[in-house]
Formats: C-alpha cells, structure tokens, sequence
C-alpha cells in the first residue's frame, strides 16, 4: 500500500438518493458445512451506526443490536431495508417460538380437520400444501418460498435481497440462539422435504436485543454486535426534528428538558426510563393540542406519556 490511505467504500449510505449495491464486495456464501409494504420511518444514523451496518454487509454476519427498550433498534431494520430496496421479513420473538419457525411450519391441525373431512374417495393434498415459509426461508429463497406463501402475502413482490428482524431474541427459550447458527452461518437448512434451502444472495440479517437474558457466547462470536446507548441532546433534537420539521424550537426545548429530567431520575431509581417513542409521542401530542410545557394540565400529560409510573392504576382510581 502507498502512503496515501485507501478509501472507506460503504456498501450502505443513508444520504445517498439511490443505493447501487455491489454484489462482488459483500454477503459470503456461508460457513462450509456437510418489494416491501412498510412505512417509511424517518431514522437518524451517525457514524458508529452506519459503520456497524456496512461491516455486517461486508462480513456476511447478523448484525447484534443491543440496548434499552425504545433506542431504535428494531427501526433501524426498517430503515435500512427501505433505503437498499430490500423486502423486509420481520418475527418477533416470544417464548413460544422455535428456531424451526424461522424456517418452516406445518400446519398439522389443518391437515388432520381436512383429512378428517375428507369421504373414502377423498384424497389429501399433498405435504407441502400445509408447509408455510418462515422469514428465513422467504429471504434465503423467495422464488421457492413464495408459491408457499399464503394468497394475500404471495401478491407482493419480493426482492432478490432482503433484511431479517429477528425482534427481541432474548425473550425465547435459552437454546434458540443455538438452534439458528448453522441457518445464520451457513445460508441453507433443511427443508420439509429434506431438501437444502440456500441462499443464493445473503440476505442482511438484525437481531435485537434488549439484554434481558444472556446470549450464548458461540452465537455472539458470529455477530458484528452494535449498542445503542441513550441518546444525548443533540441526537435527540435530530431525531425530533426528523419527525416534525414544522416543530417551533420553544416546544422541542421544554419537551427534551421535561424527558432528560424524567430520564436521569428513572434511571438513577432504577426503573424503566422513557423511550425515544415516547419522548416523539410527547412532541405530537403537545404539537396537535397547541400545548406548551406551560399549560396547567402539562403535568397530566407527562404522566400520561413520560412519566408513566406516575399514572394512577385502576386499582388506585
């Protein structure tokens, strides 16, 4: 290399107009083993931000975003996949999912109620008419997947590329993290007739996390890992500004100094602070009542929005 520095080329830039997406430098093939109907959410990347998502294109890995309840993370799987043109397939995670759901699910109560149904000369369809795709799938393989796919959702087009929101893995069972690193790692499983499902362009997958519970250290070693701290007042006064151009300085100013000051004492209390949703869901409702932070029933409303552990229960009431 010369003395003169080589020069940073993201695969992904939030300012660009367009995204052209160079195939050639991003999305391995996998570990060697034997058009979107979102809304658009306006989104306020910064630098660490924006490096996290071209390493984890780059890498071919998930992308780990950590942090409090209602920093972002799941937003940002929306904004990335509007900005590339990418269809989003989007699970959030329960106790009650497996890793397979994120592959396939066969719906056995269906085919026994229509077998059930059915006269002597009655004859099932066949196994792959009760086989629905699971997000995976339709981002690994959508040409396989979407004749699969229910009547209403195999009306929408899908991309060759796609973003995965895994929402909220930590709130499922301990082994699913380690059910899905050979799918994560590899681009392929098994499908239901025993035939391999392979990615044939990786798709960019985000998992989010809201560190209720730790994640087995072999799944962490294959994620590019992001954590979205609180945001501080510049960021915040972006953020607002994103979502409403038209607001009048003196109402951003005495909502943001109304949050930090509910924030900084929740957090020293160790309760739930307020989110960045309810920081924005503050500045709409004080925007569309033509309130100020000077109203006498300000109070109520911060209660109701910010301060919420302050609200009466029914109980109380």
């Amino acid at each position: 290399m010369t003395g003169e520095k080589a020069a940073y080329q993201p695969l992904f830039d939030p300012d660009a107009a367009e995204q052209p997406f160079d195939e050639s430098r991003a999305g391995r093939t996998g570990d060697r083993v034997d058009e979107s109907d979102f809304p658009e959410i306006p989104y306020v990347y910064d630098d660490r931000i924006v490096l996290a998502v071209n390493v984890a294109l780059a890498a071919g890995r998930p992308l780990l975003v950590r942090g409090r309840p209602g920093t972002g993370k799941s937003s940002l799987a929306h904004s990335v996949a509007r900005k590339l043109g990418w269809s989003l397939h989007a699970i959030t995670v329960s106790s009650r999912i497996t890793a397979r759901d994120l592959l396939w699910s066969f719906d056995s109560v269906r085919r026994l109620a229509e077998a059930q149904a059915l006269t002597r000369q009655g004859k099932l369809p066949e196994r792959r008419t009760y086989v629905t795709p699971g997000v995976l799938w339709k981002a690994f393989d959508p040409a396989s997947a979407q004749p699969l796919l229910p009547e209403g959702e195999r009306a929408k087009k899908l991309t060759k590329r796609s973003v995965v929101l895994i929402d909220e893995i930590d709130k499922a069972d301990p082994d699913f993290p380690n059910d899905l690193l050979v799918p994560l790692g590899s681009y392929r499983f098994r499908g239901d007739d025993g035939g391999q499902v392979v990615a044939g362009h990786p798709p960019l997958i985000i998992i989010t996390t809201n560190e209720e519970r730790d994640l087995p250290r072999a799944f962490l070693r294959r994620c590019v890992i992001l954590q979205l701290e609180e945001p501080r007042q510049q960021r915040l006064r972006e953020i607002a500004r994103a979502h409403f151009a038209d607001l009048s300085a003196a109402q951003l100013e005495s909502v943001l100094t109304h949050y930090l000051q509910v924030r900084e004492r929740r957090l020293k209390a160790k309760e739930q602070a307020p989110s960045i949703a309810e920081f924005l869901d503050a500045l709409a409702a004080l925007r569309g009542l033509g309130m100020t932070t000077q109203h006498p029933r300000w109070k109520e409303l911060e209660a109701l929005l910010l301060d919420k552990a302050t609200t009466p229960s029914v109980e109380q009431v």
